[in-house]
């Protein structure tokens, strides 16, 4: 009974601990980002909070309204989701602590007895409706596609208005949370939609697992020839691959003038990856850096569990060899 009752007494203290925490993330209740996040355990034991905008949980972590913020950053038919990867780049001084990858099930949703047939106008955030496109178009090539902050934002304007026969693109447990019917599911335009998404915070690294990315964003010195493959071959160098490489507009000035915004294969702590950023800070000058951080994956989980004991098996074992060295 004893071992039970302090088993118990245990796990409530971390849940207690988590609940002290503050997590922003991208709502309102319903959308694909609090889906991720509630398949991470530490995270949905933590206190959450539903922000209208990706820009609004990135301003509640810089000011320390919450710890922590998680929002969509890449979709695998639509790309890149500029507007938090700017948002990033351009506005915030955050890091990336970890990343998430979910399925994505896109269904159309409407008021109970409301059919496809009635529908006059469909809403969802235009990330989600790009998704879409395809079925949009040849299924609804006369209605009015009008645009949500997030696909449960559209759910719920859609449940609120009784005078329209409105459908929302959002996720399938969107319906149950605002009492909508699905009508159609599955409407993304191609097979294996997934999202990732991004834990950000201030100030720290979390600690290398041995399956990690590290992102950075580098302005050049000069638009020249040659100048990219320059940045790339820091890299290609050291064998180090870069999973991920955009290009965006600096926002200083007119056309033409580029960073590039790198993720590669690796974290800081490593060797090569610290030489590969030291050498690309001293030939740039101007490199931001983003993150280093378990990446997503069947073993991430696990990695960064045992990161800190394995990293302690190796200090243990480089000392060891260190003790016979002559002296």
């Amino acid at each position: 009974m004893t071992t039970i009752t302090n088993s118990v007494h245990r796990n409530l203290v971390v849940v207690m601990k988590n609940r002290s925490k503050r997590i922003g993330y991208f709502g309102p209740t319903g959308t694909f980002t609090e889906q991720a996040l509630l398949t991470q355990k530490d995270l949905a034991a933590c206190e959450l909070v539903a922000y209208r905008t990706v820009p609004d949980v990135l301003d509640a972590v810089e000011s320390g309204e919450v710890e922590q913020g998680f929002v969509p950053i890449e979709n695998s038919i639509e790309g890149t989701v500029n507007f938090t990867q700017d948002a990033l780049v351009f506005d915030h001084n955050l890091l990336i602590q970890r990343e998430i990858v979910l399925d994505i099930e896109h269904c159309l949703l409407a008021r109970k007895g409301v059919s496809i047939s009635d529908l006059t106008g469909i809403m969802s955030i235009p990330v989600a409706t790009a998704q879409c496109h395809s079925y949009l178009r040849k299924n609804f090539t006369t209605l009015e596609v009008r645009a949500a902050n997030s696909t449960a934002e559209a759910a719920q304007l859609v449940a609120a208005n009784s005078s329209e026969k409105l459908a929302a693109i959002a996720p399938r447990n969107a319906a149950k949370v605002y009492g909508l019917e699905v009508i159609a599911q599955d409407i993304a335009d191609h097979q294996g939609n997934q999202t990732r998404f991004v834990l950000v915070g201030k100030d720290t690294v979390p600690t290398a697992t041995g399956h990690d990315k590290t992102a950075i964003v580098v302005f050049q010195r000069a638009d020249e020839p040659g100048s990219l493959i320059s940045i790339l071959q820091e890299f290609a160098a050291r064998r180090i691959n870069l999973s991920v490489l955009l290009s965006r507009p600096t926002k200083r000035g007119g056309l033409g003038d580029y960073c590039f915004i790198m993720y590669a294969d690796g974290h800081i702590q490593d060797e090569l990856m610290a030489d590969a950023l030291r050498d690309l800070h001293a030939k740039q000058g101007d490199v931001k850096f983003l993150g280093s951080y378990p990446a997503s994956g069947q073993h991430a989980h696990t990695a960064r569990e045992h990161a800190d004991a394995r990293w302690r098996e190796a200090d243990d074992w480089m000392t060891e060899l260190r003790s016979r060295i002559t002296r």
